[in-house]
Protein backbone atom coordinates (compact mmCIF):
# COMPACT_ATOMS: atom_id res chain seq x y z
CA UNK A 1 0.00 0.00 0.00
CA UNK A 2 1.62 3.21 -1.00
CA UNK A 3 2.55 5.61 2.40
CA UNK A 4 0.12 8.17 3.27
CA UNK A 5 1.61 11.95 4.06
CA UNK A 6 1.10 13.40 7.05
CA UNK A 7 -1.71 15.93 7.88
CA UNK A 8 -1.01 19.00 9.29
CA UNK A 9 -2.82 19.26 13.03
CA UNK A 10 -3.05 22.88 14.98
CA UNK A 11 -0.17 23.63 17.04
CA UNK A 12 2.02 22.30 14.38
CA UNK A 13 1.64 18.50 14.94
CA UNK A 14 1.21 15.98 12.13
CA UNK A 15 -0.77 12.96 11.85
CA UNK A 16 -0.65 10.01 9.28
CA UNK A 17 -4.18 8.88 8.79
CA UNK A 18 -5.16 5.06 8.62
CA UNK A 19 -8.57 4.12 9.61
CA UNK A 20 -10.32 0.72 9.82
CA UNK A 21 -14.47 0.20 9.08
CA UNK A 22 -15.63 -2.83 11.19
CA UNK A 23 -17.50 -4.96 8.46
CA UNK A 24 -17.18 -8.58 7.21
CA UNK A 25 -14.50 -6.11 4.97
CA UNK A 26 -12.09 -3.56 6.36
CA UNK A 27 -11.48 -0.44 4.51
CA UNK A 28 -8.30 1.38 5.00
CA UNK A 29 -8.74 5.11 4.19
CA UNK A 30 -5.81 6.30 2.71
CA UNK A 31 -5.64 10.78 2.22
CA UNK A 32 -3.59 12.65 0.83
CA UNK A 33 -3.12 16.63 0.32
CA UNK A 34 -3.34 18.92 -2.21
CA UNK A 35 -4.95 17.40 -4.93
CA UNK A 36 -2.29 14.29 -4.93
CA UNK A 37 -3.43 11.19 -4.43
CA UNK A 38 -1.70 8.29 -2.16
CA UNK A 39 -3.56 5.29 -3.57
CA UNK A 40 -5.29 3.46 -6.53
CA UNK A 41 -7.89 5.98 -8.01
CA UNK A 42 -10.89 4.12 -7.44
CA UNK A 43 -13.53 6.67 -8.97
CA UNK A 44 -12.41 6.32 -12.93
CA UNK A 45 -11.58 10.19 -12.99
CA UNK A 46 -8.13 12.19 -13.14
CA UNK A 47 -8.22 12.88 -9.59
CA UNK A 48 -4.70 14.58 -9.82
CA UNK A 49 -5.80 17.79 -8.92
CA UNK A 50 -4.79 19.47 -12.24
CA UNK A 51 -7.61 21.51 -12.73
CA UNK A 52 -6.86 24.16 -10.34
CA UNK A 53 -10.18 23.68 -8.01
CA UNK A 54 -8.36 22.64 -4.99
CA UNK A 55 -7.68 24.77 -2.26
CA UNK A 56 -4.46 23.80 0.61
CA UNK A 57 -7.26 22.64 3.43
CA UNK A 58 -9.18 20.56 0.81
CA UNK A 59 -8.53 16.89 1.56
CA UNK A 60 -9.06 14.16 -0.95
CA UNK A 61 -9.61 10.35 -0.26
CA UNK A 62 -9.34 6.99 -1.64
CA UNK A 63 -10.65 3.75 -0.03
CA UNK A 64 -8.48 0.72 -0.13
CA UNK A 65 -10.68 -2.13 0.13
CA UNK A 66 -8.64 -5.26 2.05
CA UNK A 67 -10.21 -8.83 3.26
CA UNK A 68 -10.36 -9.52 7.07
CA UNK A 69 -11.63 -12.38 9.01
CA UNK A 70 -15.15 -12.54 10.68
CA UNK A 71 -15.29 -11.72 14.64
CA UNK A 72 -16.99 -15.06 15.96
CA UNK A 73 -19.59 -14.63 18.32
CA UNK A 74 -18.91 -16.13 22.00
CA UNK A 75 -20.00 -19.75 22.99
CA UNK A 76 -23.15 -19.22 24.98
CA UNK A 77 -23.88 -21.50 28.75
CA UNK A 78 -27.32 -21.43 30.39
CA UNK A 79 -27.42 -21.46 34.11
CA UNK A 80 -29.41 -24.39 35.59
CA UNK A 81 -30.94 -24.12 38.95
CA UNK A 82 -31.41 -28.44 40.52
CA UNK A 83 -33.78 -28.81 42.72
CA UNK A 84 -33.43 -30.42 46.66
CA UNK A 85 -35.90 -30.92 49.04
CA UNK A 86 -34.08 -28.12 51.80
CA UNK A 87 -33.80 -25.49 49.92
CA UNK A 88 -36.76 -22.80 50.85
CA UNK A 89 -39.14 -22.22 47.37
CA UNK A 90 -38.70 -17.84 48.59
CA UNK A 91 -34.61 -18.48 49.26
CA UNK A 92 -34.47 -19.92 45.48
CA UNK A 93 -37.23 -16.63 43.93
CA UNK A 94 -35.03 -14.28 46.19
CA UNK A 95 -31.92 -15.41 43.90
CA UNK A 96 -33.45 -15.00 40.81
CA UNK A 97 -34.66 -11.92 41.21
CA UNK A 98 -31.28 -10.91 43.10
CA UNK A 99 -28.66 -12.20 40.66
CA UNK A 100 -30.74 -12.85 37.41
CA UNK A 101 -32.65 -10.05 37.32
CA UNK A 102 -35.64 -11.59 37.19
CA UNK A 103 -39.21 -10.20 38.46
CA UNK A 104 -41.32 -11.85 40.87
CA UNK A 105 -43.44 -13.63 38.60
CA UNK A 106 -40.71 -15.08 36.51
CA UNK A 107 -38.67 -15.94 39.35
CA UNK A 108 -41.50 -17.85 40.79
CA UNK A 109 -41.89 -19.21 37.39
CA UNK A 110 -38.57 -20.68 37.02
CA UNK A 111 -38.74 -21.93 41.23
CA UNK A 112 -41.81 -24.03 40.22
CA UNK A 113 -40.35 -25.55 37.29
CA UNK A 114 -37.49 -26.60 38.98
CA UNK A 115 -39.32 -27.65 42.04
CA UNK A 116 -41.91 -29.86 39.57
CA UNK A 117 -39.19 -30.95 37.00
CA UNK A 118 -35.44 -31.39 38.89
CA UNK A 119 -34.04 -28.62 36.99
CA UNK A 120 -34.72 -25.16 35.19
CA UNK A 121 -32.43 -22.39 33.19
CA UNK A 122 -31.76 -19.30 35.07
CA UNK A 123 -30.36 -17.42 32.14
CA UNK A 124 -27.85 -17.82 29.54
CA UNK A 125 -24.63 -16.14 29.27
CA UNK A 126 -21.34 -16.04 27.77
CA UNK A 127 -18.88 -18.41 29.81
CA UNK A 128 -17.51 -16.00 31.91
CA UNK A 129 -20.69 -14.45 33.05
CA UNK A 130 -22.28 -17.82 33.70
CA UNK A 131 -19.25 -19.02 35.64
CA UNK A 132 -19.55 -15.81 38.01
CA UNK A 133 -23.43 -15.92 38.55
CA UNK A 134 -23.20 -19.57 39.82
CA UNK A 135 -20.42 -18.88 42.18
CA UNK A 136 -22.44 -16.44 43.74
CA UNK A 137 -25.65 -18.36 43.75
CA UNK A 138 -23.59 -20.93 45.58
CA UNK A 139 -21.58 -18.97 47.76
CA UNK A 140 -25.10 -16.82 48.89
CA UNK A 141 -26.45 -20.51 49.56
CA UNK A 142 -23.65 -21.91 51.74
CA UNK A 143 -23.70 -18.65 53.95
CA UNK A 144 -27.33 -19.08 54.13
CA UNK A 145 -26.82 -23.12 55.23
CA UNK A 146 -29.28 -24.23 52.12
CA UNK A 147 -27.79 -27.09 49.89
CA UNK A 148 -28.96 -25.44 46.86
CA UNK A 149 -27.10 -26.33 43.43
CA UNK A 150 -26.42 -24.50 40.16
CA UNK A 151 -24.53 -25.64 37.15
CA UNK A 152 -23.64 -24.56 33.39
CA UNK A 153 -23.76 -26.26 30.52
CA UNK A 154 -22.70 -25.27 26.93
CA UNK A 155 -26.09 -24.45 24.44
Amino acid sequence: MPQSRPLPMPHGSFVTPHWTFGSSEASTLVAGQNGQENGPDTDGQDGGGQDGGGSDDELQTNIVVQARPKTRRPAMYKVLMLNDDYTPMEFVVHVLERFFQKTRDEATNIMLHVHKRGVGVCGVFTYEVAESKVTQVMDLARQNQHPLQCTIEKT
